[in-house]
């Protein structure tokens, strides 16, 4: 059994984006960290996922970008709610967007490329975090937003699985109460007049 793998998993925390800082990964590490994103279940292995990778010069380009395309919302409130969280896209020393791109298959569903999406991201926040930094997965208004989408790289038919903000942290992460297991679990028996 490997103790030190149990204990972070079992300690693993998200760190905010604006509390992450200098130094993120270097382009060494950060190969590293993709190669471990990739080992995930992949059905028919489509490799259904994609990397966009947003470095400093990157990401203050596509802050004021988003900052002026939510200027366009008719909505003075959401403009100001969405300039706020475009301005997180900044925050963190490097965002790494992972974009499901699915792939055309009879047999394999959208719905499992999605989910081997998703694991790629959760899988991404842990390699960055054990290889000594940490992470924070969103997605934000931009990930929905058709010009955003296109203007961030992304391709008709794909979507944003995650922006994970990776650096180091400027703060101790704190604790936060956490779901009882109990509440969320079904021990399922057959019925008895199947």
């Amino acid at each position: 059994m490997n103790e030190h793998f149990t204990a972070y998993l079992e300690t693993r925390r998200t760190i905010p984006a604006a509390q992450l800082g200098e130094p993120g990964p270097d382009a060494e590490t950060l190969t590293r960290i993709l190669n471990i994103a990739v080992r995930v279940p992949d059905h028919g292995k489509l490799a259904p996922w994609r990397f966009l990778v947003y470095d400093a010069s990157s990401r203050r380009e596509a802050v004021t970008w988003l900052q002026r395309r939510a200027a366009l919302e008719d909505n003075p409130s959401e403009a100001g709610r969405r300039a706020n969280k475009a301005q997180i896209f900044g925050d963190a020393p490097l965002v790494v967007g992972v974009v499901s791109a699915p792939v055309s298959h009879p047999k394999i569903p959208l719905w499992e490329q999605q989910l081997s999406s998703g694991a790629v991201c959760l899988n991404l926040v842990h390699a960055a975090s054990a290889l000594g930094f940490c992470a924070q997965w969103l997605t934000g208004w931009y990930a929905y937003d058709t010009e955003a989408r296109t203007y961030l790289g992304l391709d008709a038919g794909e979507q944003i699985a995650g922006f994970i903000h990776i650096g180091t942290p400027k703060l101790p992460p704190a604790e936060r109460d956490r779901p009882d297991v109990e509440d969320l679990t079904t021990h399922w028996i057959a019925p008895k007049d199947a």
